[in-house]
């Protein structure tokens, strides 16, 4: 089921105000947020990715830190 979200909505949706952000402005904000927060936010951006610990333990052995997750994001953001 495909949900549409207004321009209005994005606006005070903490996920889509961060994909608007860039340099230092991104760094700080991701920086502000806890681990299991950039999880979620990985899994909500990428379906299809390996972020959650119980999947990423079972496939690669490790859960993603949170400097990886900050990697991880800001490509993702600033390469879309």
């Amino acid at each position: 089921m495909s949900m549409i979200i207004s321009e209005e909505e994005k606006l005070n949706h903490p996920y889509y105000k961060l994909m608007e952000l860039r340099g230092i402005a991104l760094d700080t904000e991701l920086n502000s947020w806890a681990r299991l927060d950039l999880i979620k936010w990985l899994c909500w951006n990428d379906r299809n990715g390996v972020y959650a610990d119980e999947d990423s333990l079972q496939e690669f052995g490790n859960v993603v830190s949170k400097e990886e997750a900050i990697e991880i994001i800001s490509r993702q953001i600033t390469e879309a």
